[in-house]
């Protein structure tokens, strides 16, 4: 949704101005804050007209506080303006658009590798290195599983697409043979 993106952008941008070198640090943080704000029961309560800001607020921090996490005061103060402004449904996509900052600056990208199978550590570690070549940086593999792809995998580098699967090739071959 390109309004999304559009609402996302100052924000993302604004945290990684002031983020730094701790920058990198924040990643997770945001990631797990925006998961949970992407929750569909704490979107219904955010949504209340009975509930105040500061409310939803506490709540966020506080389900992140019993997970562990302990949000950087840079990060708090984000949530706390995304959520004044009426923005948490924002908030996935700032994170999504403030890892990209963050991934253009250190030279690396994220990577999302589909397999049909488990892929163990080292023929993930090989597969890993052949694909920093091809795409010629520094990458942040994470394995998801696809049944539907039969065999081999399929690779998505930000808006790069690289699929040897095993679907990806009869449907090549379907094309051909009914050209």
């Amino acid at each position: 949704m390109a309004e999304l993106a559009t609402i996302a952008r100052p924000y993302a941008e604004a945290l990684f101005k002031a983020g730094g070198s701790d920058a990198l640090a924040w990643v997770s943080q945001l990631d797990n804050v925006a998961h949970l704000a992407a929750d569909p029961q704490l979107r219904q309560f955010a949504d209340s007209p009975k509930v105040k800001p500061i409310q939803v607020f506490d709540l966020i921090a506080g389900i992140a506080l019993q997970k562990g996490l302990q949000l950087d005061q840079r990060v708090a103060n984000l949530l706390r303006t995304v959520i004044d402004n009426g923005r948490l449904p924002a908030l996935p996509e700032i994170a999504a658009q403030f890892t990209s900052l963050v991934n253009a600056q250190s030279g690396s990208s994220d990577a999302v590798i589909y397999s049909a199978f488990p892929i163990d550590d080292a023929a993930l570690a090989d597969v890993v290195a052949a694909l920093e070549k091809r795409f010629a940086r520094k990458l942040k593999p994470r394995v998801e599983m696809d049944a539907g792809l039969i065999g081999g995998i399929r690779v998505v580098v930000g808006d790069e697409v690289l699929d040897t699967s095993v679907k990806a090739r009869l449907e090549q071959m379907k094309v051909a043979l009914t050209a």
